[in-house]
């Protein structure tokens, strides 16, 4: 089925779904909630096949449907382009990474907050030009929140100025998740956080805020949960880490067929006409060299989701306390696959030190701290570096990767 734009959509989700009983009464128009993770495996969430606790986003599937046939744009910021406009990236401007969303193509909260809805946003944009300093050694301490360089991107292209009444969340692309730069709500850069900030547990916290402002009154609502995790870097908290601690241990080989399986018993792969493939990657678990390291990179992308699904559950219970469960629309899905990105030294996006000029250990055996900097990669051997000041490196010309993404396909 195709959609002419991005309403046609949502009301195609709400009859294909049957989520939503069709409403007796033209103003009792539903909430919509797009839930978004960032760079999330499309075998990751328990309801997909995974081993990652995700009950939360598991007990909405039951209750809903999983789509098979959705494809995206296989990077970060030309999917939420297509997601918030109904367009082509290219069409809605964006044609490359860091570029502005065109101010010619009117996203969904322009439209709907015209038609008498709430509009709010909580977390990663990703959709305004941005440029670093020019003096590489500035760009790092300005991500260090050490200097300040004036808005992160053009402001009039910000959520706020583009729809949203409220947004609490990152301009950019790439976080430290318990110290991140291009904070913002609407215009106004936060420039401090709490000891115990964790970007992940900040989005859901202002959703629910934001749930339990919107349902003061009769106007319905629609909220972008825009989430950063498990986007690299890998930052978790050590609670959740410690759920998976062993989970990997045996490697991507035993974990894909046990994905598989699981995917095939619940219906979503026919295994006749779509059996297990063979191992693209052509990397034996046997041969891996850092068995250790690689496992617990794992442990922290699991505990980055795991994390999310903590905040649905709290944003699903606030919406069954204020009465507004029953006639939400909840999507959740991701931007692309998992990222097998991995390497990029410090630059651009990617800070060489804390606000406190504390060095931070890119591919660190021990992942998962604000001092780490680490990626699930492709299975690479990718030793530790510890970076030992700044001004070492090209940091703004570096050439990336594009993905190579399956998103899944099943009759």
């Amino acid at each position: 089925m195709k959609f002419k734009s991005y309403q046609s959509f949502i009301l195609g989700s709400v009859l294909l779904s049957g989520c939503l009983p069709l409403q007796e009464k033209n103003d009792e128009r539903p909430n919509i909630m797009v839930i978004m993770l960032d760079d999330m495996g499309y075998s990751d969430l328990g309801c997909y096949g995974g081993e990652i606790q995700t009950p939360n986003i598991d007990a909405l599937a039951t209750g809903g449907v999983r789509f098979t046939q959705m494809h995206n744009t296989a990077r970060c910021c030309p999917s939420r382009a297509s997601l918030l406009t109904g367009h082509y990236p290219h069409k809605a401007g964006i044609d490359g990474m860091g570029v502005n969303l065109s101010m010619n193509t009117a996203t969904i909260a322009e439209v709907l907050k015209e038609n008498g809805y709430h509009t709010g946003m909580t977390g990663k944009w990703h959709l305004s030009e941005t440029k670093p300093v020019n003096d590489p050694d500035e760009q790092l301490r300005w991500m260090a929140h050490q200097v300040n360089y004036g808005p992160f991107s053009p402001l009039e292209n910000y959520p706020c100025n583009r729809g949203f009444d409220e947004h609490w969340g990152v301009i950019w692309g790439v976080v430290n998740f318990f110290d991140p730069f291009s904070l913002v709500h609407n215009e106004e850069p936060i420039k401090e956080v709490p000891d115990d900030f964790y970007m992940t547990d900040f989005v859901t916290e202002k959703s629910v805020n934001l749930i339990d402002t919107y349902s003061k009154d009769d106007k319905p609502f629609f909220l972008y949960v825009a989430h950063t995790a498990p986007h690299w870097p890998l930052h978790a908290l050590p609670e959740d880490i410690a759920k998976y601690k062993d989970t990997y241990n045996e490697g991507w080989e035993v974990l894909r067929k046990q994905r598989y399986a699981r995917m095939v018993e619940m219906g979503l792969i026919d295994k006749k006409n779509y059996p297990l493939p063979a191992n693209s990657s052509r990397k034996s678990w046997d041969d891996c060299e850092r068995k250790d390291y690689e496992a617990a990179c794992m442990a922290v992308h699991a505990a980055m989701i795991d994390r999310v699904d903590q905040g649905v559950g709290e944003i699903v219970k606030k919406l069954q306390e204020t009465g507004q469960y029953e006639n939400t629309i909840i999507m959740v899905l991701s931007d692309n696959g998992a990222s097998y990105e991995r390497g990029y030294p410090p630059g651009f996006d990617r800070p060489g030190f804390t606000r406190d000029s504390t060095l931070i250990e890119y591919n660190s055996d021990n992942p998962g701290a604000e001092t780490t900097w680490n990626y699930i990669g492709d299975a690479g051997q990718v030793p530790p570096i510890l970076l030992l000041g700044s001004g070492r490196w090209n940091l703004m010309k570096e050439e990336q990767q594009p993905l190579l993404l399956f998103i899944g396909q099943t009759d």
